[in-house]
C-alpha cells in the first residue's frame, strides 16, 4: 500500500481529484495518510476532514523563521511516514532538508507544459495569465518529481490542452485543471503505485 501525504495551499481540487480516483479504483494500492497545508483557511483541510483524513496547517507564520517551519515541516511529514510527497497546488517552496530526505519520493502538478511557464513567479492563476499574453495555442499541465530547484525535476507525464480564442486566465486554469491536472495526477500516482516509474538521470522511465 503506498502512503501518500498531499501538501496543498488552497481549495483542494487536486486533492479531491486524488481521493475521488483512490475511491472508484482508479488509483489502486494507495492511501491518503495525511493531508498538510500551510494555509489555516485552506478547504482542502475540510475536504480532507470531510474523507476522514488526518488534516493539519503548518504555517510560517506561526514560526520565528524560515528554519523553525522547514523543522517543524519536516517533522510533521515524518510522522505520517509517507512512501510519497505529493504538492497538489502548495504554494511553499519545498525546504532542501525536505528534498534530501524524500528524494525520489516528491511529485509536484504543475499548469503548464515544462518547460514553459515554470519557475520563479509561476504559479497559479499567473501561469495563465503569462500562456494567454504570450499568445501560445497549446498548454496544458506536467507532474514532474521534485527537487532543490522551482520545476525542474524529471517529468513523469504531461497533457496539452488547447487555448481557445475567448479564454480568460480563470476560464483557461478550469479547462486545464478538468483537462489535465486531475487526470495525470491521479495517473502519475497508480503508475508509482505499481511500481511503474523509475528516474534514469533528468528522465523518467515508465514500464
Amino acid at each position: 500500500m503506498l502512503r501518500v501525504t498531499v501538501c496543498v495551499s488552497g481549495g483542494g481540487t487536486n486533492l479531491q481529484a486524488i481521493i475521488d480516483r483512490i475511491a472508484d479504483g482508479t488509483i489502486r494500492n494507495t492511501q491518503i495518510v495525511q493531508v498538510i497545508s500551510n494555509n489555516p483557511g485552506a478547504y482542502a483541510l475540510t475536504r480532507a476532514k470531510e474523507a476522514g483524513i488526518p488534516a493539519v496547517c503548518v504555517s510560517p507564520k506561526d514560526f520565528p523563521d524560515r528554519s523553525a517551519f522547514n523543522e517543524a515541516l519536516l517533522a510533521k511529514i515524518n510522522e505520517a511516514a509517507p512512501d510519497l510527497i505529493v504538492l497538489a497546488g502548495f504554494m511553499v517552496a519545498v525546504p532542501h532538508e525536505i528534498c534530501a530526505a524524500y528524494r525520489g519520493r516528491i511529485i509536484n502538478v504543475h499548469p503548464a507544459l515544462i518547460p514553459s511557464f515554470c519557475g520563479k513567479g509561476y504559479y497559479g492563476l499567473r501561469v495563465h495569465e503569462k500562456a494567454l499574453e504570450r499568445g501560445v495555442k497549446v498548454t496544458g499541465a506536467t507532474v514532474h518529481f521534485v527537487d532543490e530547484d522551482l520545476d525542474t525535476g524529471p517529468i513523469i507525464l504531461q497533457k496539452a490542452v488547447e487555448i481557445q480564442e475567448s479564454d480568460t486566465p480563470e476560464i483557461l486554469q478550469r479547462r486545464v485543471m478538468e483537462q489535465a491536472e486531475w487526470i495525470i495526477l491521479p495517473h502519475a500516482i497508480d503508475l508509482i503505485a505499481a511500481g511503474k516509474v523509475t528516474i534514469e538521470g533528468r528522465r523518467t522511465h515508465i514500464s
